[in-house]
């Protein structure tokens, strides 16, 4: 008899499949990458006084740092925690990331079902020649016919 599928049988990890940033398309998600931190601007920190009176929310930080590797760079909007953990000449691994499109422009983002994490050193120059944050997209609507 075959184990079942579900019950006892431990499903294999799989390993991450690393790719470079310039591979990096609109409307995708699931990406694992490892990146230098350029440089890093708070956009926004806000206080709420009332709620964190009442030991509520926290104060929102959102920063947006331009990250990449030797292929490309792009932004990557940094929340909370995050901003923390990517200060410039940081090397991080980004897991699960997803790209969100900001007034036709990517941006790189780790939501609360992705990991961002602090490693050695990277070796490679980031090139920020090929920034895909500068790139606008447009919209286009295809109709079956």
């Amino acid at each position: 008899m075959e184990p079942q599928q579900g019950q006892g049988a431990k499903t294999a990890k799989r390993k991450p499949v690393f790719i470079k940033v310039d591979q990096l398309k609109p409307g995708t998600s699931g990406h694992t990458l490892i990146v230098k931190v350029v440089s890093s601007n708070i956009v926004r920190q806000k206080d709420r006084p009332a709620a964190a009176a009442a030991g509520q929310l926290r104060p929102a930080r959102i920063s947006e740092c331009l990250i990449g590797d030797e292929t490309a760079s792009i932004v990557f909007t940094a929340r909370n925690e995050q901003v923390d953990l990517l200060k410039p000449g940081a090397t991080v691994i980004l897991r699960n990331a997803k790209i969100d499109m900001f007034k036709g422009c990517m941006r790189l983002a780790v939501d609360k079902w992705g990991r961002t994490e602090v490693t050695k050193p990277a070796g490679f120059e980031v090139n920020k020649d090929n920034n895909l944050s500068l790139v606008e997209y447009e919209l286009v609507n295809v109709d079956g016919e």
